[in-house]
């Protein structure tokens, strides 16, 4: 019986040198192969054109011109594919000999000799123009995750970008395996993916795959976090006895430890529980110095790095011991660091472990902040570094070829990218693949240059997690980012070096990763005292306790702690890097005091006298980011903020910094879904990408969400131009100055500040008795824009206390009821001496409407809102 497979490789193994007259051919038997439908027939509108070859797309040019391109063959939301046809060497010798060279002119030479620097060069050409064919398909369209390159009858080389925001589409899975050569389609596994790419191509993403293992492992270390600490062990001893048994679970895995040697000693210690501390203990201390391991009976690589310096084990009961043996027969290669940290933090943290069930940050999300702040400007150096290579091939001077790719090497080894509010690592993890990446890429044409691989091993320069620093007040958190950032190191090396083993020690310390505050410095900090010399307390939200019977954390209403003053609190100081990137707290200027504490919130907005007192906590990190920047001390920064960015106290941060000889943002995303790693809950954020120059940049706007199990797809529209401090493209409508015509004419409405002045109509009828005047209409946005409600409010505007109360006792009762206990602990000075007035009274707009018949009233919406959102903020009146 006929094998279709292999017929199809002998059909098109020698075929070559017609790219244009093959290709087409070639794809439609490949679609018959994969059991894939083949492409449609080409309609006159490119909207109907989902599935074809020779798609059309349009480039629109600087100079406002247009030109037209054809992919040779698109699938709407799989992938592009770009065709080319090589010939092997012996071809082409064979073809030039049996003509003339008359004839020879018109022989079809192909598009390169494949394995020489032309045909590497021509690849790469077509790498090239599939990305500009991606990023000039239609916004409506969004972009495909694959592009494909197509050497008919020899090799598919297989590019991703997960995140479809277009950025630079990264070899897949990795740059020594992205290469499927003809005969690869003998295997399984090969036709599986290609039938993948054609059918449901995000189902190859990566962090999709590993996220169910990730999810299972952190839900067994939970548990079993958990019963540690109810037989009476200490969180801290727990987290610390856990880390170091993950990563022992994850060494054997990927070949550090002998396969599966952890996972017997576990099993065997059933029968002995008494003797799993020290086994345990003598595995960990040759871990940590290197040398023969009686708990194994092997010889044990040189660990160290901090993790292993501490060897003490937990006794496990029979159910504990279970649970670690359930964690470490799960196959540790599949863990995606991306969001393993975060699941590993809640899981390690007795108040945070009932979220492990809450969805988690995902990498997509990350990643479509990483790639415009950090990776695409090190992939154009990187573009400029090869092409200069291969001209300098080119022209003969292989040495000086080699030379500057040396250079690039060595300047991304240099590279330093600073996560200031760091968490458990995502941030950092996702930019370190990035740039392990962009390393395999370098180390590849190196190789293809003739430079011997083993002079590259005993080179001292290689990318590695010292790179990436981070800030992070939790001490357990920023533990788990140095494991993150080496388990991900190690999981990249074993992925693209095969069974080659990393040299010891196999972890360094690095001290990379700082614990302490990201924003505020102080001196010293004292308690304050009351007039009696005792320490002044307050009763402490933030603490919990273990309910006796259930084991759930529940708020411990009698914990109290003492009220601090920072002494001589300033603005905590960054180390250098050349990137700054990251997620600081969602914390809302007016949780500020909850969350944080009263003392604090005053030493951290006196620390920082040039954030407006009004802004979130978040953009203290902006601010920073922003100086230094300016400063010349780093290149790009890039925030996630709540979308509350564009709110006109947090807008003032980034008009500051904005403008000619200032700032300009390259990216932004307005309104994004994302989930608060910390929270475990859903929230809006903002991307911001910022560098000193000027120039256009990149807005996405999100088109379209749907759920699926991990995460909220999107679909991002994009639009190029000057992006203002309120993140739109176009005139700064933000920043305009008010029109002088306007003055004594418009004006905000009164701002209350204070629920309890509202009345309803019976109250009014109550009160109106004892003082009509006083006793007002009231109107809001909403009253305006949807059906007015009947409401009223009190109003003792610009009077002093005496006069309000004889002008209406009984409604300066009910002010002192329902306004007063709220007013008088606000934080503004002004609203808690005159508790009894309105926040701003607004004296000119009174005076402009007074003795009017009447006025014109339009609401605004909140810069914020999302496209289900039409909630009006407020009303202006003229």
């Amino acid at each position: 019986m006929d094998d279709p497979i292999q017929d199809f490789i002998a059909r098109w193994q020698n075929s070559g040198a017609a790219e244009r007259a093959n290709y087409a051919l070639f794809l439609t038997e490949l679609c018959t192969l994969l059991g894939v439908p083949q492409p449609d027939p080409t309609h006159a509108d490119d909207a109907d054109n989902a599935y074809v070859f020779e798609r059309s797309v349009t480039f629109h040019h600087q100079d406002g011109t247009t030109s037209t391109g054809r992919i040779d063959l698109y699938k709407r939301g799989c992938f592009i594919l770009e065709a080319k046809q090589g010939v092997e060497k012996k071809e082409k010798t064979a073809a030039l000999a049996a003509v003339t060279q008359a004839s020879a002119k018109s022989a079809k030479k192909g598009t390169a000799i494949r394995g020489t620097a032309a045909w590497d060069d021509a690849m790469l050409k077509a790498h090239g123009q599939a990305q500009q064919y991606a990023r000039a398909l239609p916004a409506s369209e969004g972009r495909p995750p694959f592009l494909l390159i197509v050497d008919v009858g020899h090799s598919i080389e297989l590019y991703s970008e997960f995140t479809r925001t277009g950025g630079a589409y990264v070899h897949f899975p990795h740059p020594t395996a992205h290469r499927i050569l003809l005969a690869d389609l003998a295997k399984p596994v090969v036709r599986e993916t290609l039938e993948l790419i054609w059918t449901d191509p995000l189902a190859l993403d990566p962090s999709r795959r590993s996220a169910r293992v990730t999810r299972e492992i952190a839900e067994k270390l939970g548990s079993l976090a958990q019963l540690l600490e109810r037989a009476g062990h200490r969180p801290e001893a727990v987290a610390a006895f856990l880390m170091r048994a993950l990563f022992t679970m994850f060494a054997e895995d990927v070949g550090l430890l002998p396969k599966d040697s952890f996972l017997e000693l576990l099993r065997s210690r059933r029968a002995r529980l008494e003797t799993f501390v020290p086994k345990v203990e003598e595995l960990w201390e040759r871990m940590n110095t290197g040398g023969f391991s009686n708990a194994l009976d092997v010889h044990v690589r040189r660990f160290n790095g901090n993790l292993f310096a501490e060897a003490h084990a937990l006794p496990l009961d029979a159910d504990q011991l279970e649970l670690l043996i359930e964690a470490a027969a799960q196959d540790w290669r599949d863990v995606e660091p991306a969001i393993f940290g975060t699941l590993l933090e809640r899981a390690l943290d007795p108040v945070e472990r009932h979220k492990l069930g809450a969805h988690y940050t995902p990498r997509a999300y990350v990643e479509r902040l990483v790639i415009p702040t950090v990776v695409e400007p090190l992939r154009a150096e990187w573009d400029a570094a090869r092409a200069a290579a291969i001209t300098l091939d080119r022209e003969g001077r292989r040495a000086d070829a080699i030379a500057e790719l040396q250079r690039y090497h060595r300047r991304l080894c240099e590279v330093r990218v600073l996560d200031p509010a760091c968490g458990s690592g995502n941030f950092l993890y996702v930019t370190l693949e990035h740039l392990k990446r962009l390393e395999g890429e370098v180390l590849a044409d190196l190789e293809k240059l003739g430079h011997d691989q083993a002079v590259l091993e005993m080179e001292s320069f290689a990318v590695l997690p010292r790179q990436l620093l981070g800030i992070e007040v939790n001490p357990r958190a920023a533990a788990i980012a140095e494991l993150v950032l080496w388990i991900g190191h190690l999981q990249w090396h074993f992925r693209t070096r095969g069974k080659v083993l990393p040299p010891e020690p196999i972890i360094t310390a690095f001290n990379n990763i700082e614990c302490r505050d990201a924003v505020l410095a102080w001196d010293a900090t004292e308690p304050v005292l009351d007039d009696a010399g005792q320490p002044v307390t307050r009763w402490d939200g933030r603490t919990t306790k273990v309910h006796p019977v259930t084991w759930e954390e529940v708020p411990n209403e009698d914990a109290r702690v003492p009220v601090m003053r920072y002494l001589n609190p300033h603005k905590a100081e960054w180390p250098k890097a050349e990137f700054i990137i990251g997620n600081p707290p969602f914390i809302g200027t007016k949780r500020m005091r909850d969350a944080l504490g009263h003392d604090y919130s005053e030493a951290v907005r006196a620390a920082h006298p040039d954030v407006e007192e009004s802004a979130d906590f978040v953009m203290f990190w902006w601010n920073q980011a922003a100086k230094i920047v300016r400063e010349g001390g780093a290149r790009r920064f890039g925030l996630i903020a709540t979308n509350s960015l564009r709110q006109t106290f947090n807008r003032r941060v980034l008009e500051q910094h904005l403008g000619e000889n200032k700032l300009v943002l390259r990216f932004a995303i307005p309104d994004h879904p994302w989930v608060d790693s910390a929270l475990g809950a859903s929230v809006r954020i903002s991307m911001t990408v910022a560098e000193l120059g000027a120039g256009d940049g990149l807005l996405l706007i999100v088109s379209n969400e749907r759920e699926n199990e991990f995460e909220t797809e999107v679909d991002l529209v994009g639009q190029r131009g000057h992006l203002a401090a309120d993140l739109r493209v176009g005139a700064d409508v933000a920043s305009a100055n008010a029109l002088l015509a306007n003055a004594k004419m418009c004006g905000m409405g009164v701002a209350l500040h204070g629920a309890g002045f509202i009345i309803d109509p019976a109250r009014a009828a109550e009160l109106r008795v004892a003082g009509a005047s006083v006793i007002k209409p009231y109107l809001g946005g909403s009253d305006i824009q949807r059906v007015r409600r009947e409401r009223y409010i009190i109003d003792f505007s610009f009077m002093t206390e005496a006069d309000a109360l004889a002008a209406n006792p009984a409604a300066f009762q009910h002010v002192i009821d329902h306004v007063k206990p709220e007013r008088i602990v606000n934080n503004r000075e002004a609203i808690r001496k005159f508790w009894w007035r309105f926040g701003w009274e607004r004296p000119v707009l009174r005076a402009a409407l007074r003795g009017l018949p009447r006025f014109i009233a339009t609401t605004e919406l909140p810069s914020t809102a999302s496209f289900s959102s039409s909630k009006p903020r407020s009303c202006q009146i003229t």
